[in-house]
């Protein structure tokens, strides 16, 4: 039996800029309310996340802008491939993000689509704040010089 450390789950789309782009805060799991040929769109691992966000509207958390393409065999079942989509959250977890987008001026940025083990649809969300230019620099630097650092140790043994 799997612990809570061993998740398995298969990533469909991920945010790879956002821990570039972003300082990431608290990070929240949240369902997403799709319909059929979004479900198997996203199975045949066709989905981007890298221009979208999530919005605090009526109470409700939306995701904006995400791409999930139409589903060839679905024919005139098809979805919109940009309509906005619902995320499941708890009433306490909407509150707070909500507080933190109004408030604090923070964003709520999706870092990636996946299965569960339960084969159940989740994206993980973050509260995130934008970084400068310099900051920028600085993890581009940090970066680097991580990469260097460990093909120095490589090589000297």
């Amino acid at each position: 039996m799997a612990g809570k450390d061993e998740r398995r789950f298969k990533t469909v789309a991920e945010n790879r800029k956002a821990r570039f782009n972003y300082l990431i805060g608290e990070t929240f799991e949240a369902g997403i309310v799709l319909t059929g040929s979004e479900v198997k769109s996203l199975r045949s691992g066709k989905a981007t996340i890298a221009e979208s966000y999530a919005d605090a509207k009526g109470g409700e958390i939306w995701l904006v802008n995400a791409n999930i393409p139409e589903y060839v065999q679905a024919h005139r079942e098809n979805h919109a491939p940009k309509r906005l989509r619902k995320l499941l959250l708890h009433e306490r977890q909407i509150h707070k993000l909500a507080n933190a987008v109004e408030r604090e001026g923070m964003t709520i940025v999706p870092l990636k689509v996946y299965f569960n083990e339960r084969g159940r649809a989740k994206i993980e969300i973050a509260l995130a704040k934008g970084k400068k230019l310099h900051d920028k620099r600085e993890t581009d630097k940090k970066r680097s010089w991580d990469r260097e650092r460990g093909r120095l140790m490589r090589e000297k043994g």
